[in-house]
């Protein structure tokens, strides 16, 4: 087993944390696994996992190798799949908001994984700033304005606004069909990664963007639970409407000031630029562009 193998292995190790399912699916035996793991700490002089009778898990040295060897096995396979030209394979690993995939990825997930079967995709939830190379991340999806930084952006849609309240709530405190009629009215915020204080309401005003700030009933960083705080009754919500599109149609929630719509969201990928040419991310950056993300 030479050291390029030898970190194919510790890569399932650290993510199984268990030498036992590591040989399994390798189909080798255990002990070659701890001996695989064994010659890599003893080159680089460091322990990489704490081992018990139960489990095994990578120790903070093992981290930061396991990300490492993350980056080379990626980097090989990718360059392998660019001279090749075959189907791509290995392990992409993407990070998108929840809601967004399941809305518009997973419906259609089925036939890519089927048009690319050497793919693993790893998909985490989450709309926090994603450090994507310490984190082994190749991209993240984002409902944001691209902001100047080290990473690529590529639009894939626009998302439309919208703001809504449950009838309930309209009924005890009005509903607001001008920006000046939000007086004495209260929101669900969302409270942001970016900036660490609640989203404030986006209008368009004599085509301008303006914000208006109100009393917070309720901060989260759930869109979920903004949506079922809404329902609930606890104030407006401003959401991309494919979020409320269902609760619109059934009457749970309805629509206020949609003269005043906020611009459309833009859905960006965010991937780092010594990814620009990898065959997985390609082929999964094409196929988010194809899925038009414009609910």
């Amino acid at each position: 087993m030479d050291r390029f193998d030898e970190m194919r292995v510790f890569i399932r190790v650290a993510e199984t944390c268990s030498f036992r399912r590591t040989a399994e699916s390798l189909g080798m035996p255990a002990s070659t696994i701890s001996d695989a793991v064994r010659r890599m700490e003893t080159r680089l002089g460091v322990r990489l996992l704490d081992r018990t009778t139960r489990v095994v898990a990578p120790t903070l040295d093992g981290e930061a190798w396991y990300q490492r060897c993350l980056a080379i096995v990626g980097e090989v396979e990718d360059a392998e799949g660019a001279f090749t030209g075959g189907d791509v394979k290995g392990r992409l690993r993407v990070d998108v908001h929840g809601t967004l995939a399941r809305h518009f990825l997973l419906p259609a997930l089925p036939d890519f994984l089927r048009a690319h079967p050497q793919l693993e995709l790893v998909m985490s939830e989450g709309d926090r700033l994603v450090d994507l190379i310490r984190e082994g991340v190749d991209c993240v999806v984002r409902v944001t304005e691209p902001a100047d930084s080290d990473l690529i952006a590529r639009r894939l849609g626009v998302l439309p606004e919208t703001i809504v309240a449950a009838p309930e709530y309209l009924e005890r405190h009005g509903s607001p069909s001008t920006p000046d009629e939000l007086e004495g009215h209260r929101v669900v915020a969302f409270l942001s990664s970016k900036t660490g204080a609640p989203m404030d309401l986006e209008l368009t005003i004599d085509d301008r963007t303006v914000t208006r700030r109100l009393p917070a009933a309720l901060i989260t960083t759930g869109a979920e639970t903004m949506v079922s705080a809404a329902r609930l009754g606890l104030g407006l919500i401003q959401v991309p409407r494919y979020h409320v599109a269902d609760d619109i149609a059934a009457g749970r929630l309805v629509e206020v000031l949609s003269e005043y719509a906020s611009a459309p969201s833009p859905v960006v990928a965010l991937y780092p630029r010594d990814r620009q040419l990898s065959p997985r991310l390609r082929v999964f950056l094409d196929w988010l562009a194809a899925r038009s993300l414009t609910d």
